[in-house]
């Protein structure tokens, strides 16, 4: 069995930087802290900190008056820091900075008079999030049909944002598609998926026509992970998304294939290398170059 090591792979700069964030309070200031969702969409993360006494919690409710709250990396609405406020909790925002920069997208277009049409999946963290700051001027699409199905003509001022952590490819289409039904639409000068998220798509579509099986580490609530997970599908190659090495269906597997290992942007590395370890240990894999 060969194994080839995608780069890049893992953590990104927002992930680090609350992982980082959250690793820091814990240790100067204590337990309990709470963290409103989880800080990253990272199973072993969440658990890790959870054994450690953070509190993850999904409403403002579950925090005592005057507690320690950290803000997740995927972002919060307006509202959620108003009733942080008159819960008089001492916030911590951990909110990555492309997040944000969506964040601000939409209020500057609002305020110059354009409806929003956001690009992204409905219920996600950060979409909810974004969202959240122009409530009454922002539509969510997920698909083409629900692109056909907007209610706006060609003369109105629109324009759209995107979730960060899409498929690059599958969102240049949905732009595309709007740009047809809307000609009038206009947008950032490039994509918002962030780069961390683009480079680790790219990689996998690089190496998958020499691998047999691709294996992604990242939790299943994480979209960036899935997306890795679903592209390997397109280009024909087998592909299981695990939370761990002990994801690993070794069943599946007869020890003479070329397997790709990749993950999420919120997978740290070291379950990569508990994989890399244990088909050594099962098949005598060695790593090849790529």
């Amino acid at each position: 069995m060969q194994i080839l090591l995608a780069e890049p792979r893992g953590f990104c700069a927002g992930v680090t930087r609350a992982v980082q964030s959250l690793e820091h309070i814990v240790q100067e200031c204590g337990t309990p802290i709470y963290v409103y969702h989880e800080i990253v969409h990272n199973t072993g993360i969440v658990e890790y900190f959870r054994n450690k006494g953070v509190r993850f919690v999904d409403t403002l409710d579950e925090v005592p008056h005057g507690a320690r709250l950290m803000f997740s990396a995927h972002g919060i609405s307006p509202e959620i820091r108003k009733i942080a406020e008159e819960r008089s909790l001492e916030t911590i925002d951990a909110t990555c900075p492309l997040v944000e920069k969506v964040h601000q997208s939409a209020v500057d277009y609002v305020q110059n008079g354009y409806k929003i049409i956001l690009i992204g999946h409905r219920g996600h963290d950060e979409v909810v999030g974004v969202v959240g700051e122009v409530p009454d001027s922002i539509w969510i699409v997920e698909n083409e049909t629900e692109i056909d199905a907007l209610p706006f003509g060609t003369e109105e001022k629109l324009a759209y944002l995107t979730q960060t952590t899409l498929s690059v490819t599958e969102t240049f289409r949905l732009i595309e598609r709007l740009q047809v039904r809307f000609p009038q639409i206009v947008g950032p000068p490039l994509s918002n998926i962030c780069y961390a998220t683009q480079s680790r798509q790219d990689a996998v579509r690089e190496h998958c026509p020499k691998v047999d099986v691709v294996i992604v580490v990242g939790s299943r609530s994480s979209s960036n992970s899935r997306r890795l997970a679903e592209q390997a599908d397109k280009l024909g190659v087998r592909s299981f998304l695990v939370d761990s090495a002990e994801e690993i269906p070794l069943s599946e597997f007869t020890g003479g294939e070329s397997v790709m290992i990749t993950a999420g942007a919120s997978a740290p590395e070291h379950f990569v290398q508990k994989c890399v370890e244990l088909l050594k240990e099962q098949f005598g894999a060695v790593l090849a170059t790529a």
